[in-house]
């Protein structure tokens, strides 16, 4: 049952059944036409995906370019003073949002199956769903620009500029909800990568044998899960202050635009190396294909992925240095913005040892990667001179930081991508671009971003301010502005040259791929087909196809783990998170329509939101529940086969329940998240009372008495106690004591969501009067939220209970929602800690 992981069984010299393999065909059978939408394939999502931000890249790029074009020469009219606010808020944005952070989840849901050579990640239906919750929110994102209620605030938003009394309308209305639902998008991108790639590796990876791109990977996903829920909270803060004028930001009652600041870079300047180390770990994969030698220094390089995410959650107030923070916070900021260069400057130094010490092959993605290093470093330099303090006060809002943002996010991300499009192509289709357009596009492209913005580091210097529509002719901007617009343009005809090649290849002009065309050593390269490899190898190594050259012979011979469809259906292997040992086998879930519709619903929820139709967006909201529900019904199916064997002398069971199931892990990860936008909410309660003392209670005669406290304190107690009392009922079959104890803890949770806000209202506080009043009702809220998530999860328990789907030997679904409600419960009382204790000791 549990032989050694370097077992002598594999490669299996058995012959293998002939129907073994048509059996896996025609499980993994893709749909074709309209089942495309129900598809849930990585290989097919991840090429949508991949060509959906492709097509937002080139809407926001094309918005660039009418941008250049309106400041090419002074006192232009091109565009108006507002359709210019339009256009850079929507540029910026796309390119940000609905370009940076989707295309490189697009290539880790495309690439990553094949790296681990699993079949697929864990949650085919969560990344389906997040690739159409996308798609749609990003059309209508877009399509705001046709309406002319774009926003218009600019990519960052600040308020109070974009607050209702500087921006009314529902221009800001878009950016709050749509950038909102989307980032919902990319956490659920998030969840599936990191549990993919702690849980679904093949047997034999342990950590240090886990290709780079997938350290990368892992620390931008963890990045996702603790940087996002800042940005959701920053929206939902300023969307409920335009709605229902509960005054966050307003200083005249005791708000603070400050605030949106804080939260928006502890997102914002996380986001930059969310985009940057993808696109780090793509090259630290193709470095040494290229170079045909391994990667020098590859435990650094690791340590430098993980000391970046580390470092760059210690920056935000890099973008705050103008503001007026006091001086020990920008001497640490400053130091830590410098620091940040040391493991990016490791990564560096290991990418030229790497090439000076291989035999360089010279493609298409080499000379990108040789712009990408040139760029990078370029960007890299000049933001060491933005985080010293009496420069950045000079440059800052200069077209100075216009060029160092641009030379970081294009050489850091596009240019590796675009490499990565080159080299990984032929895994896509089994054909190749084309080498001569794919020169042409590169250097027009390298020289078109030089042309367009180096000029802008001199133009800035000379004080030309940034988010101007037009400027006076006599400032000396003239001639650098024309330059820049024609370096736009020269770029843009080398991008345009690389949609071409990829078109030519879509209708079948591609040339065909030989296997391993650039003799890559990693997993990635093993010839797939829909159901991904034919067998799963066994790891030994880190680049596993030169350490063993028969490896993809065996592979395709089905020679390793899982060589058919044991259960005639998708499953893949789920292993141990540290030494990679087979745990179980995972059932995957089909081609369905459940996850396109709660895609299509969700967006359509929140457009009605935006526009203002209020009551409409209930329809929608309950149809993207129902979908919700009906995807996940039939997902537990509990122990209905029996252990598998899967190859090299293990035999695995089809079902495994509480901390090893990987839909425990994607909980936790969730609740993560959940916990990180509960302590943003914590941070602007303290940080709201920093600046604004004066709104908050001065005595207790103010505030609820201590028995609320305690009494609501109490009931989310006993309703935890009454969680635990009905888990321990499912482990002995007990149904009607589970069922009883789920509703009298519902009710218990119940009474104490509504008895916060209750007694606070009792006690004459008023949401809109003060920031005080507004964050503890928000506080409340949040609560109210967690429970009504609870009603519907408990109501589906119920369902599943009387339908016989929830026993002691089937209870996944009961886990997860039992490590939901304790967390809520939890979160309940430390809510009313703060809430009810710290004015009381602040005072």
């Amino acid at each position: 049952m549990t032989p050694p992981l370097d077992d002598a069984a594999l490669p299996s010299r058995l012959p293998r059944p002939k129907e073994e393999l048509e059996a896996l065909k025609r499980a993994w059978k893709p749909t074709s036409g309209l089942g495309l939408l129900k598809e849930v394939n990585n290989n097919i999502i991840g090429v949508m995906y991949i060509g959906t931000a492709l097509l937002f890249f080139v809407i926001s790029g094309t918005l660039a370019l009418v941008m250049r074009t309106q400041l090419a020469v002074p006192e232009n009219d091109v565009l108006g003073h507002s359709l210019y606010n339009q256009f850079f808020t929507v540029h910026g944005t796309g390119m940000m949002f609905l370009f940076a952070v989707p295309i490189v989840e697009a290539i880790g849901v495309f690439l990553l199956p094949s790296m681990l050579a699993a079949r697929d990640l864990p949650f085919p239906r969560l990344s389906a769903f997040a690739f159409w919750a996308y798609l749609f929110g990003g059309l209508a994102f877009f399509c705001s620009l046709i309406f002319e209620v774009a926003p218009d605030g600019g990519w960052f938003m600040y308020p109070p500029l974009t607050s209702m009394k500087f921006s009314p309308g529902i221009n800001a209305d878009f950016w709050l909800l749509g950038i909102g639902f989307i980032e919902i998008s990319a956490i659920a991108g998030a969840i599936e990568i990191i549990v993919g790639i702690l849980r679904t590796r093949p047997p034999g990876m342990t950590l240090d044998k886990i290709p780079v791109y997938c350290w990368s990977m892992l620390v931008m996903a963890g990045m996702i899960v603790f940087a996002f829920p800042a940005v959701i909270i920053a929206t939902a803060l300023l969307e409920i202050e335009r709605a229902f004028d509960w005054p966050f930001f307003i200083a005249e009652r005791g708000g603070d635009p400050l605030l949106w600041q804080h939260l928006f870079w502890f997102f914002g300047h996380p986001e930059v190396y969310i985009i940057f180390l993808p696109a780090a770990g793509l090259v630290s994969m193709m470095v040494p294909a290229l170079a045909q030698r391994p990667l020098v220094g590859h435990d650094w390089v690791v340590v430098a992925l993980v000391g970046t995410g580390f470092f760059s959650f210690g920056l935000w107030v890099h973008h705050m240095f103008a503001t007026g923070i006091p001086p020990l916070s920008l001497s640490f900021f400053s130091a830590a913005s410098m620091a940040v260069s040391v493991p990016a400057g490791i990564q560096v130094f290991a990418w030229i040892a790497t090439l000076g010490k291989g035999r360089l092959q010279w493609t298409v993605a080499t000379w990108f990667l040789l712009g990408f290093l040139f760029i990078f470093v370029a960007g890299g330099l000049t933001g060491v001179m933005v985080a010293v303090i009496p420069f950045d006060w000079q440059a800052h809002d200069s077209y100075f930081v216009v060029a160092h943002l641009h030379y970081v996010l294009i050489g850091g991300m596009v240019f590796p991508v675009f490499a990565g499009l080159y080299h990984w192509w032929p895994t896509m289709k089994g054909t190749m671009l084309s080498e001569r357009l794919g020169r042409w596009a590169f250097w027009m492209m390298f020289i078109g971003f030089n042309v367009a913005f180096f000029p802008m580091h001199v133009s800035g210097l000379m004080g030309m301010p940034r988010r101007v529509y037009t400027y006076p002719g006599d400032l000396g901007w003239n001639v650098l502005n024309m330059v820049s617009t024609v370096g736009a343009f020269v770029m843009a005809f080398g991008v345009l040259l690389v949609l071409i090649d990829m078109a030519r290849d879509a209708f079948g002009r591609g040339r065909p791929a030989p296997e391993n065309p650039w003799k890559a050593g990693t997993l990635e390269w093993i010839p797939n087909d829909d159901y991904a490899t034919r067998s799963i190898p066994h790891v030994r190594s880190l680049y596993p196809l030169w350490d063993n050259p028969n490896l993809s012979r065996e592979v395709q011979e089905g020679a390793h783990y899982l060589p058919g469809a044991p259960t005639r259906r998708r499953e893949t292997i789920v292993t141990s998170p540290i030494e990679a040992r087979p745990q179980y086998l995972m059932p995957m879930p089909g081609p369905h329509w459940s996850h396109f519709l709660a895609g299509l619903f969700t967006a359509a929820h929140f457009i009605c939101l935006a526009v203002q139709l209020y009551w409409v967006s209930l329809v929608p909201g309950v149809l993207a529940i129902a979908s919700v529900f009906w995807w996940v019904w039939g997902l537990d199916k509990g122990a209905d086969h029996p252990p598998q064997d899967v190859g090299g002398g293990w035999r695995v069971p089809v079902y495994l329940q509480g901390s090893e199931n990987h839909s425990w892990w994607g909980t936790a990860v969730l609740l993560l998240v959940d916990g990180t936008a509960f302590a943003c909410l914590c941070f602007t309660y303290v940080f709201l009372w920093t600046v604004s003392p004066d709104v908050w209670p001065t005595g207790t005669d103010a505030l609820p008495g201590l028995g609320w406290l305690f009494g609501e304190a109490a009931l989310w107690i006993v309703a935890a106690g009454a969680m635990l009392l009905a888990s321990r009922a499912v482990a002995h079959n007990r149904s009607w004591t589970m069922r009883g104890a789920l509703l009298v803890g519902l009710l218990l949770m119940l009474a104490a969501a509504a008895a916060e806000p209750y007694n606070h209202i009792g006690s004459g506080l008023v949401a809109s009067e003060s920031a005080y009043g507004a964050i503890v009702y928000m506080l409340a809220s949040w609560q109210v939220f967690h429970v009504v998530i609870l009603v519907l999860m408990t109501g589906f328990t119920l369902a599943r209970s009387f339908a016989g789907r929830l026993h002691a030997r089937r209870r996944v679904t009961f886990d997860n929602v039992m490590l939901v409600w304790l967390y809520t419960c939890g979160q309940g009382v430390v809510s009313l800690l703060l809430v009810h204790l710290f004015p009381r000791l602040a005072v």
